[in-house]
């Protein structure tokens, strides 16, 4: 099989070519181009966002001949980091014992056959157990001149303060929508895909700030569509609840048609969705329509021109102060949702209560039995 993922295809090769993290690639560049590289880095953040990816990219232009004329031109790219020997990644989940990490001292022992420095790369590094952790300390405080460690992990909080202590700390940060969007286009050009904005728009917020699941959900639509990414088959493929069940949800809310809406909870129900994810997506939608409710504050969706437009017509239709009683019902319906023997019935009262939120409830009087005397 001669096919590539595009996580793998597209790894960036350069700095430059890493998404969303301008300010960690910006500072590495300066501290190697005025030589003020330290012996040991912690690149911590969520998945697949480039902390392995910029590990790589830093390992390539500390081992080459000139690291600062590289950088200029941007030559370090195309330098192979399989065929260096200065150059060690290693997976902390799968070699996480005391022993592995003696192994790696050891390595750390020899001086590099060529060049200046052995780069040691160790990925997941949060899963080392605690006295393969004691092990690494005196090394990685005091390591020979010609050693750097670089460190990633996904969970900063499990690693020990004295390991910390003696890293420079990265922090990696979720990748926008925007420009996981933009990436996405131009993946799609060079595959020959067609692919629409509002199908590329969902992609990027199912994999929720990671570059890596975006691909992944790409190559995967791509090819149970035959190069044609659309919205419809977006929402197909990845089984999620459309944007026009809510539109319309909130559009029946506010008619006061309780009928059209439990018909439309139980259209949902029999695609197979579970309650609870119709409650949220309720709730995130209505906190949508709260954004676009002053102008503002509208910016903070990164969503598509189509469906911008559809939230600030809805937000036309509903006052501030409806707003705020469904975000307060939906909240409440999610909290005691776990706890409802009828989860079903459970939600359709809020629905309910959202229908008839501003009308007043009157009570029928009570007719007086008559009661008739004993004989």
């Amino acid at each position: 099989m001669s096919f590539i993922v595009s996580a793998r295809k597209y790894r960036p090769q350069k700095f430059e070519d890493v998404l969303g993290q301008e300010h960690v690639t910006a500072t590495l560049k300066n501290a190697l181009t005025s030589d003020k590289l330290a012996h040991a880095f912690l690149f911590c953040g969520p998945r697949g966002v480039g902390k392995t990816t910029c590990a790589r990219i830093l390992a390539k232009v500390i081992n080459m001949d000139d690291p600062i004329a590289s950088l200029k031109d941007g030559s370090y790219a195309d330098h192979d980091l399989d065929i260096s020997m200065n150059i060690f990644e290693q997976d902390g989940a799968s070699n996480n014992s005391v022993e592995n990490i003696r192994a790696l001292i050891d390595q750390v022992r020899v001086p590099p056959q060529q060049g200046k420095y052995k780069i040691f790369i160790i990925d997941e590094v949060h899963m080392l157990s605690q006295a393969a952790f004691n092990a690494f300390l005196k090394t990685l405080e005091e390591p020979p001149p010609y050693a750097i460690f670089i460190l990633a992990t996904t969970e900063k909080h499990k690693i020990l303060p004295t390991i910390l202590s003696r890293c420079q700390i990265y922090d990696f940060k979720r990748i926008q929508p925007k420009a996981m969007v933009s990436l996405l286009k131009d993946i799609a050009s060079k595959e020959g895909i067609t692919a629409d904005e509002e199908a590329l728009f969902l992609i990027a917020e199912k994999a929720d700030g990671a570059m890596r699941d975006a691909l992944s959900i790409f190559d995967r639509i791509s090819s149970a569509s035959e190069n044609k990414i659309n919205y419809d088959q977006v929402v197909k493929n990845l089984n999620i609840l459309d944007y026009d069940y809510f539109f319309r949800s909130l559009d029946l809310i506010l008619t006061q048609d309780h009928t059209g809406l439990i018909l439309l909870f139980d259209e949902i129900l029999k695609k197979g969705f579970e309650g609870d994810l119709f409650v949220n997506g309720l709730a995130k939608h209505l906190r949508n329509i709260l954004y676009f409710k002053n102008k503002s504050s509208e910016h903070i969706l990164e969503i598509s021109s189509s469906l911008k437009e559809k939230y600030a017509l809805q937000s036309q239709n509903i006052s501030l102060a409806n707003l705020l009683t469904f975000l307060n019902l939906t909240n409440q319906t999610d909290i005691e949702y776990p706890k409802a023997k009828d989860k079903r019935l459970h939600i359709e009262i809020n629905l309910l209560k959202m229908c008839y939120a501003n009308t007043e409830v009157q009570e029928l009087p009570l007719k007086k039995k008559l009661l008739t005397p004993a004989a």
